[in-house]
């Protein structure tokens, strides 16, 4: 069987490059970066050369870049510092946050009494930044805004700058939970005011269990991981060489390509939009997912005009895989917070959520497997109402 992966959303694979600069790391350089002799300073170095490339990248100096083991990581360590360190006594968010973004906001809430804002999306999945504005000039409490660039699930795109702009008129912290655009966009936070922000290799070719966070100079954020002076003492224990490295040659590889990676898989998210429309009639696309301009190119969020709960065992089955949600929801026993926002509960009722999303390795005959499978698996299913409308 011919194999078919997209669920770039939530890994990617290693591309061979990363894989062989790892690979020869792991051979040559074992020492520990912390160690004084040669061996130790040798690792060092590989690292330092890295967190100049990403500060580079992100128009930041290197002191800014913390290497964590993952997004998660770095939301969990920004969201709690703040509050224990930075004194913030409210956050504002939105329900459409990665879990471990809302999840940590929850936590916060509960052990430390903070309290918290949610911004409720339209039915497009928009943040609306007026009411935003609102809420921020109701309240001279320290207020962290925690809002992410780009939806995991429905690829809609925030405009970052425009609240980093609101967040400093109104003297509040804005953390943004970058992980999906870090590396399929340009970003210039030395334009883009954002105080902190969130990356995982695994989302652009590069390995698991190595990110990084951006965290603004002066900030006066603390680690919450300690026990070492690794990382600027921002997070103690052994720095992952190896992985630190495949996340360098990993966005060397999607920076050298990226208006090809970009316009690729844009022309491929159009493609599917329009097969997956011809074999599969009455089916909608959620949020901004079918549009250019706000969404992000990766990600494609489908609704399907029936209900079936094994959509995803049926595609796998035909060797095609693919995601209802984020991975991080997968086996959940109800709809994730996401689609409960952009649905409505005839929606959630009576049809079938799909997140396809794709990377410069996606093809078109992969989409054209897709929409033949859709086709063929929608046969078995009486659709009575084709004309069911978003909330």
């Amino acid at each position: 069987m011919n194999k078919i992966y997209l669920d770039n959303a939530a890994t990617t694979p290693l591309s061979e490059e990363v894989i062989d600069a790892m690979v020869e790391t792991m051979k040559m350089n074992f020492g520990n970066p912390s160690s004084t002799h040669s061996f130790g300073q040798e690792a060092k170095i590989l690292i330092e050369n890295v967190r100049r490339q990403v500060a580079d990248y992100l128009h930041v100096t290197p002191a800014e870049i913390i290497f964590t083991s993952c997004g998660t990581e770095s939301n969990n360590m920004i969201i709690k510092s703040a509050v224990e360190h930075l004194g913030v006594q409210r956050i504002i968010s939105s329900p459409l946050e990665h879990k471990c973004v809302s999840e940590s906001i929850l936590d916060m809430k509960n052990r430390k009494g903070v309290e918290v804002n949610y911004i409720r999306p339209n039915e497009k999945g928009d943040i609306d930044l007026a009411k935003l504005e609102q809420l921020l000039k109701v309240s001279d409490k320290k207020t962290l805004v925690s809002l992410m660039h780009a939806n995991n699930e429905i690829g809609n795109i925030t405009d970052i700058k425009k609240v980093a702009e609101l967040c400093k008129a109104n003297g509040a912290i804005f953390h943004s939970d970058t992980v999906q655009t870090m590396a399929h966009m340009e970003l210039d936070f030395s334009d883009i005011q954002v105080d902190f922000a969130s990356c995982s290799a695994h989302k652009f070719h590069g390995p698991k269990g190595i990110g990084f966070a951006f965290i603004r100079k002066s900030s006066g954020l603390k680690g919450i991981i300690t026990g070492g002076p690794q990382e600027r003492s921002l997070r103690a224990g052994t720095e992952n060489v190896a992985g630190i490295v495949g996340l360098g040659k990993a966005l060397e590889l999607s920076l050298n390509n990226l208006q090809a990676y970009t316009d690729h898989m844009q022309e491929i998210k159009n493609y599917a939009i329009e097969k997956l429309a011809e074999a599969v009639p009455g089916i909608k696309f959620n949020g901004r997912s079918s549009e250019k301009e706000g969404s992000l190119y990766t990600v494609l969020s489908a609704l399907l005009p029936y209900k079936n709960p094994l959509i995803g065992l049926q595609l796998d089955m035909k060797g095609i895989a693919i995601s209802q949600g984020s991975a991080c929801s997968s086996g959940a026993s109800k709809p994730s917070m996401v689609m409960m926002m952009v649905l409505s509960e005839e929606e959630m009722e009576h049809c079938t959520p799909l997140r396809i999303s794709f990377s410069h390795l996606t093809t078109k005959k992969d989409i054209d497997a897709l929409a033949e499978a859709l086709q063929e698996i929608s046969k078995d299913f009486v659709i009575e109402n084709t004309n069911v409308e978003h909330r």
